[in-house]
């Protein structure tokens, strides 16, 4: 095989994935890969964007390597690194491109990682969050939160008063869920989570909190 063919980056929506031969030594791909973000360093310029990986498995040090890699040799600034995931790619593609947009206004971030229990998290813009928030954990936005696991905290979305803002998870079982001025009653939440499959956003109708399907 061609060493261009042992690496291979697709450009779409929302970033780049990044298709590593399974088969070819790490070290080798390092050096193809930088070649490459060399060569396209003009046409990336300073954009914004995420990632994901495929065709192999990659440890965080290996992942951590590929950064440096793409830091050294562009101008690309890697928002955060998406997990492939069939069942959940749509999910994550639709959310990502909303909030890359939003970030493009200095109006949303990414915080990549789990909230454990007492840690908490607050924005003063929207929140897309690659991972869980356990029971104990809290987070507060002003805009929307979004957390691309599962929900069993508490969360605040709208903090300053917003009652369009939306809390979205790919499972709920919250805690504490409130948006805006409004707090759901946590018994309802319960109820309505366990009726909804798949994902589910919560958003305000009228005076009290409601759960959806999030479709996407």
């Amino acid at each position: 095989m061609k060493k261009d063919r042992l690496v291979t980056i697709r450009s779409n929506r929302y970033g780049l994935d990044i298709e590593l031969d399974p088969e070819t030594e790490f070290a080798e791909l390092l050096e193809i890969l930088a070649g490459k973000f060399r060569d396209s360093a003009r046409f990336f310029k300073d954009a914004s964007m995420a990632l994901s990986f495929s065709g192999r498995d990659l440890d965080r040090t290996e992942e951590s390597r590929i950064l440096d890699v793409i830091s050294a040799n562009s101008q690309i600034e890697v928002l955060c690194i998406i997990e492939r995931n069939d069942k959940n790619e749509p999910m994550y593609k639709s959310v990502v491109e909303q909030t890359l947009s939003d970030m493009q206004k200095q109006e949303g971030e990414f915080y990549r990682g789990t909230l454990e229990s007492r840690q908490a998290l607050e924005t003063e813009s929207s929140i897309v969050i690659l991972g869980d928030v356990e029971p104990g954990a809290r987070v507060v936005a002003a805009g929307n939160i979004v957390v691309m696991g599962a929900l069993y905290g508490s969360a605040h979305a709208g903090a300053a008063g917003d009652r369009n803002a939306f809390i979205a998870a790919l499972a709920m079982q919250p805690k504490r869920l409130c948006i805006g001025d409004v707090e759901a009653k946590r018994q309802i939440i319960c109820q309505e989570s366990l009726s909804i499959k798949g994902p589910k956003i919560a958003v305000v109708d009228g005076s009290r909190i409601y759960l959806d399907p999030l479709v996407y």
